[in-house]
């Protein structure tokens, strides 16, 4: 896995470094451009899509928020029951989806600032990967998939799609201003990324709303 490392150290100073107090306000109720309010709003839409593919009552069920930034599915697997495990390799964003955690769900949550697929972090019924892999190539996809599903019925993630229009604001770099946009995301096509994964990668929607566009996937081992 040559590039994995590299990307991920990336992506860590990224989101620890310019990108915390951008992220912290993107994921609140505070006021934004209109630019940013819909990438709020398809994030908020990607969410529940993805909690639509695990069950509603999760009590007794362990989940794995990788990439858990600022928290917001975390708060909603606790809702449901879950004992969730939140790792990101920003100990910043951690430290904020800890603190947004509301007292009554900080029982059911444990918090990691590291590497989502570190084996310490044990086994888990589902695993949810919120656009935390999409700066990686297919074949680190692929690689993160089989790690994460040797320990885990199924893994829900996200991908930037392959669209004439998120490639073309991807080139034009629209999507933040320069100072603080993020890493570069690398989009993907369902079938080449089939290739690399091999079976048990199926699509389960996308998410378009103005400059957030994403594919919602699902992974069974």
């Amino acid at each position: 896995m040559p590039n994995y490392a590299t990307t991920r150290d990336r992506v860590e100073s990224y989101f620890d470094g310019t990108a915390t107090k951008t992220w912290e306000r993107l994921t609140s109720d505070a006021p934004v451009s209109r630019i940013r309010q819909t990438v709020r709003e398809g994030r908020d839409r990607m969410r529940t899509l993805m909690l639509s593919r695990l069950p509603e009552d999760l009590r007794g069920a362990r989940v794995l928020d990788a990439g858990c930034g600022t928290g917001a599915m975390t708060e909603e697997l606790a809702r449901r029951g879950a004992k969730v495990m939140a790792a990101d390799i920003s100990p910043k964003l951690v430290q904020i989806a800890r603190d947004r955690l509301p007292e009554a769900l900080r029982p059911q949550a444990s918090f990691h600032a590291g590497d989502m697929t570190d084996p310490a972090l044990g086994r888990f019924d589902f695993v949810v990967a919120m656009d935390s892999l999409i700066y990686y190539d297919a074949a680190d996809i692929a690689h993160t998939l089989h790690s994460l599903g040797k320990r885990s019925g199924a893994v829900v993630f996200t991908v930037a799609p392959r669209t004439t229009l998120l490639m073309a604001m991807w080139y034009a770099g629209k999507l933040f201003p320069r100072s603080d946009r993020s890493p570069v995301m690398i989009p993907h096509g369902l079938k080449d990324l089939g290739r690399a994964v091999g079976p048990g990668l199926a699509r389960v929607g996308r998410v378009a709303r103005g400059f957030y566009i994403s594919d919602c996937l699902e992974y069974r081992p």
